[in-house]
């Protein structure tokens, strides 16, 4: 992956909300735990513009499915604004009005598994759900494990707490320094220079600076590492660029974006390939179904309505 970067000033902070999301000797333990994966099943979540359920534009195999009649989907919550619990505890989210707007659309009633990112790749492949739909990076690491579908485009962004006091301006302004990012993540491999990144990254520009490669904070869930952020442990948290815009917006008196865009990659949708290899596999019966399924929201104009609603249209693709 070609690394990009593109200067961050106040000017285009709207933008960025719009657009979007070698290790240190011995790279630090996950702060957290946690191998369990919660399915919750909410009231079906309305499509943006509430129309009537549309008819079918593919059919799947009942026996292709974790559960007969439902698409059971793979997203890590919370993740705002892709993939988040509202006021009343119920998935909502840009991904999550992709995902449920596809299950309509292929017959089937959406039902969303809350999955740990670090292992929600196991979790589809061992059938706990049938897709992926969570914020994730097109990777030749991740296409290896299984077949992805490009619906979007983000960069990943440094969030600082407001007044930038550690004056990070730059990624090297992070050598030495520390910092939070969520396990599994293209974050954390871009931050420890492993999986796509390896022999690359921060820590070979640290190297190159003559600095010391930064000390990465890894937690199993994304509000973790924010947390080590809001506690003023680490100099910043790192994460997809429409997330940290989103929390600037959220809380404006606590953040701010500082440096630059880092590496603005495609988007994802993940579907088991049926292979020990999935870089060359063609797409299964249920990818085609979900790929035509994408293809028709996009067509349809419901894919940009769903975007420009979680105020995220620059991170729009053309299919």
């Amino acid at each position: 992956m070609k690394k990009v970067f593109v200067l961050l000033s106040s000017l285009v902070l709207a933008s960025m909300l719009l657009a979007a999301c070698g290790p240190a000797a011995t790279p630090p333990a996950p702060v957290t735990e946690i191998v369990t994966v919660m399915v919750t099943e909410p009231p079906t979540v309305a499509p943006t513009a509430a129309p009537p359920t549309p008819t079918p534009v593919a059919s799947v195999d009942p026996t292709l499915l974790a559960q007969k009649g439902k698409l059971l989907i793979c997203s890590d919550l919370p993740y705002p604004p892709m993939e988040f619990f509202d006021q009343n505890g119920n998935p909502t989210g840009s991904d999550i009005e992709m995902g449920t707007e596809i299950a309509n659309r292929l017959g089937l009633q959406v039902q969303i598994v809350n999955s740990v990112f670090d292992t929600i790749i196991a979790a589809v492949t061992s059938g706990k759900c049938d897709i992926i739909i969570s914020d994730q990076n097109i990777t030749a690491e991740r296409q290896k494990q299984v077949s992805m579908i490009p619906y979007f485009q983000a960069g990943q962004s440094m969030l600082a707490a407001k007044g930038n006091p550690m004056n990070i301006n730059t990624p090297t302004d992070l050598c030495g320094q520390s910092v939070a990012a969520e396990s599994g993540t293209t974050e954390v491999d871009y931050l420890q220079g492993t999986g796509d990144y390896k022999g690359k990254g921060l820590p070979a520009d640290c190297a190159a600076a003559g600095k010391k490669a930064p000390t990465v904070v890894v937690t199993q869930k994304d509000t973790d590492a924010l947390q080590q952020l809001q506690a003023s442990k680490v100099a910043v948290y790192f994460a997809d660029t429409p997330v940290a815009a989103y929390y600037v917006v959220q809380h404006p008196d606590q953040f701010q974006l500082v440096g630059q865009v880092v590496d603005p990659a495609m988007v994802g949708i993940s579907v088991p390939c049926g292979q020990a290899d999935c870089t060359n596999a063609p797409l299964t019966p249920l990818g085609q179904a979900v790929q035509t399924a994408l293809k028709s929201m996009m067509a349809d104009g419901t894919y940009a309505k769903i975007l420009d609603k979680w105020n995220l249209s620059s991170g729009a693709i053309k299919p």
